[in-house]
């Protein structure tokens, strides 16, 4: 019963949270005010730091850090700066509608309603263990919802393979450690079947997607299917997220923020979850 009663106020919440980001830079109401105050529960950061090892796609800028100051001014006061330089699409982060579909939503364009929500862990760690080029399925899909329930309508859907288990070792993680187009042609890591990318999207309209690896396409796609169809229906994907296996199945409340770049493909995340205690 204390369960049930934790799940439905952490769904109460992330219901209130998810009216409150809906509104448009308006001011929230004082009963969203009272229960985004109220949020109690396991809070989870699911992003990779950002630093000289992150990960990025083989051909994509890396991060980097550039020092401007860190010290004692003539004021006498302390302060610190800094410039950084990336890709959009590397470390945890946002594929923006965009980045495979003409006309979908750039990341400043992305409503706040598909940012935060129920979250789903599907786990498929075993079967994309043993398979570097494996394929979240729609029998997967099923299987979770034999064991779990049916995925509601407007979540958030995470697929955790367990390759973040890998991280920061590009090789273990990517399949490869090359850099440059020759490397693209060797990436192996785990993602999701187009078919299955459909039947979400078709029979339980899911509010956003999340995976533990590079992309939501596994690493020997050349057609990007997976993207194409995601953004072609304005649906979200946060890529290279981490640590899932902290998350529940069912119940946790899931709030990823990425860097508002106007015009966008995607860009930088800081992803959290908070888990009903």
């Amino acid at each position: 019963m204390l369960r049930r009663i934790s799940l439905a106020a952490a769904l109460l919440v992330a219901g209130a949270v998810v009216g409150w980001a809906g509104s448009a830079g308006g001011t929230p109401s004082g009963d969203a005010r009272a229960a985004a105050q109220g949020l109690k529960g396991k809070f989870v950061d699911l992003s990779h730091p950002f630093n000289s090892r992150t990960i990025y796609w083989p051909t994509a800028k890396t991060f980097t850090l550039e020092q401007v100051a860190e010290g004692e001014t003539a004021g006498g006061y302390f302060y610190a700066a800094n410039n950084f330089e990336a890709a959009e699409h590397g470390g945890t982060h946002l594929d923006a509608p965009i980045h495979f579909a003409r006309g979908g939503h750039t990341a400043d364009e992305i409503p706040l309603r598909r940012l935060v929500g129920r979250a789903v862990v599907v786990d498929v760690t075993d079967a994309a263990l043993d398979d570097r080029d494996y394929r979240v399925t729609r029998g997967a899909l099923k299987a979770h919802e034999r064991r779990h329930g049916r995925i509601p309508r407007s979540a958030i859907v995470l697929l955790r393979t367990g390759y973040d288990r890998y991280w920061p070792d590009r090789e273990r993680y990517l399949g490869t450690a090359e850099l440059g187009e020759q490397a693209v042609p060797k990436l192996h890591f785990p993602g999701l079947h187009h078919a299955a990318a459909r039947w979400l999207v078709r029979k339980r309209d899911v509010r956003a997607i999340g995976i533990d690896t590079a992309s939501i396409d596994y690493g020997q796609s050349t057609a990007f299917e997976s993207h194409r169809i995601l953004g072609a229906a304005n649906v979200p994907v946060f890529e290279n997220v981490a640590r899932l296996g902290r998350l529940p199945a069912e119940g946790s409340l899931f709030i990823g923020l990425p860097m508002k770049i106007e015009g966008g493909s995607g860009g930088p995340l800081r992803a959290m979850a908070v888990v009903p205690r």
